[in-house]
């Protein structure tokens, strides 16, 4: 066997991604909202971009008569902005403080802010005439509950965790069981209905006993069984369950959780003048930005070469975010134009004419790549004449429908299907071979075993769970 090294030149094709490329395809995949905060941060970040308020002509006309004063432009120190940046290694925000007596006393200071659910049984311990101690651990506690309002932690690992008694962990939680709203601190959904329970002064000890044990019975409408079990008729398991669902089995639910609310900003607007659509992208909620003369200047004058090179990469990093966010409103603008023409019906009739379509049939008509179109359309909006809807929502699946017919979207299906489910005889509702059967009359070739996965997806249950008796 021949063991010696040889060289040898060898010849390949690789797709290497420019840093322009790659920041490209990051900006086309940010929906509006991530992409504004995007723009504030390079902003923040980047003394050679700005915002470019120029207002034209036509706009805004200047009265001549008036005196003109100019405002020269505030010249940034580079030399002292590079300087900063080699200390450290990053730029750091200067925080200043405001000594105004006006501010101070501004009425806005005592504005309220938004109210966690934490905050807000902290407040009410602050009320209560307990033990400073218990107070502690009562706190403790309400630092442990998850997003439901839930202590799952074994009260054990709790005494060993801050090292107390066990009776002083449990005064505690009685403590927060006790605070409002009703069930919080209990450890799951089935202490928590039985915690409400008890605040409303309900004795009835039938109706704890299905709430421990026959919830499961219950949630699947077996009346009968549970009316045999208890020893009661079926309208008293009826009274029963009307009072479990009045509870609440997640009792911080519209609670603030912390998180700021994320508010949907459609990429486009579909409107329709005439006959026609147009297609307006929504580019007033991005600012229009421009890379500053004043430092372009100072690369072809400055003789700091290590100055020079700073400006160069931020003109070279400013640039290529303007050009992406165009390349990225163009991509989304093509995409958007080929959905309006593929599913031109959809627009003019309304949800039930929306065609099958992927992203394969748009790819291939602009000839982009699949994964361009997916980023394209991610977690993006645009407002149609009907409202606004997810792009995404518009690609499905499609039935065949026979041989005189277009293919039927998935969408279509499940509409129907829960429309049929809605107007059912609730006494009497329809089992999954009857919605097969009535869907196979309409031409939509479908089997059982579909029906009862697109009735699952639509979070729907089984006949049998949603018959109601008697």
């Amino acid at each position: 066997m021949d063991m010696s090294m040889k060289q040898k030149m060898q010849q390949e094709q690789k797709l290497i991604l420019t840093t322009e490329m790659q920041l490209s395809l990051k900006l086309l995949q940010m929906p509006i909202n991530d992409l504004q905060e995007c723009i504030e941060k390079e902003l923040d970040e980047n003394p050679i971009l700005e915002i470019d308020d120029t207002i034209s002509d036509d706009a805004t006309k200047v009265d001549e008569n008036k005196e003109d004063f100019s405002i020269k432009e505030e010249i940034f120190d580079y030399s002292s902005f590079l300087q900063q940046s080699k200390y450290d290694g990053n730029i750091q925000d200067v925080s200043y403080i405001d000594n105004d007596e006006d501010n101070i006393n501004n009425p806005f200071n005592y504005i309220s802010k938004t109210t966690s659910l934490k905050e807000y049984l902290k407040d009410q311990l602050i009320e209560r005439n307990d033990n400073k101690e218990i107070k502690n651990i009562s706190e403790y506690l309400i630092e442990c509950m998850n997003a439901d309002g839930f202590i799952t932690d074994d009260i054990k690992d709790i005494v060993i965790n801050i090292a107390e008694s066990y009776e002083k962990v449990n005064s505690a939680l009685k403590i927060v069981q006790d605070l409002q709203p009703w069930g919080i601190g209990a450890k799951d959904f089935k202490e928590s209905l039985v915690i409400q329970l008890r605040k409303k002064n309900i004795s009835d000890n039938k109706i704890y006993i299905i709430i421990n044990n026959f919830l499961d019975l219950l949630a699947d409408n077996k009346y009968k069984e549970l009316a045999h079990i208890l020893n009661v008729d079926i309208e008293t398991i009826g009274r029963y369950a009307d009072i479990i669902k009045s509870l609440e089995p997640k009792p911080a639910r519209g609670f603030y959780t912390g998180e700021d609310t994320k508010y949907i900003i459609p990429e486009a607007f579909i409107k329709k003048i005439g006959k026609e659509y147009y297609i307006i992208m929504n580019d007033d909620m991005l600012p229009k930005l421009n890379v500053n003369t004043y430092y372009c200047d100072i690369i072809k004058e400055d003789n700091n070469s290590e100055a020079v090179n700073f400006i160069k990469d931020k003109v070279n990093s400013a640039l290529y975010l303007i050009k992406g966010i165009e390349q990225r409103r163009n991509t989304i603008y093509r995409v958007l134009e080929k959905i309006m023409e593929f599913q031109r019906d959809y627009f003019d009739k309304g949800e039930l004419y929306l065609k099958p379509m992927n992203m394969k049939d748009i790819s291939v008509d602009l000839n982009l790549h699949e994964s361009t179109v997916s980023r394209a359309i991610k977690e993006k909006y645009i407002s149609i004449p009907m409202g606004t809807v997810k792009i995404k929502d518009l690609f499905t699946n499609g039935i065949y429908a026979g041989d005189s017919s277009e293919d039927v979207s998935t969408k279509t299906i499940k509409n129907e299907l829960e429309k049929m489910i809605r107007e059912e005889d609730k006494h009497h509702p329809r089992s999954d071979q009857d919605l097969c059967d009535i869907l196979n009359s309409m031409n939509l070739n479908i089997s059982r075993r579909t029906v009862a996965k697109y009735r699952e997806e639509l979070g729907i249950r089984s006949s049998s769970k949603r018959k109601l008796f008697n």
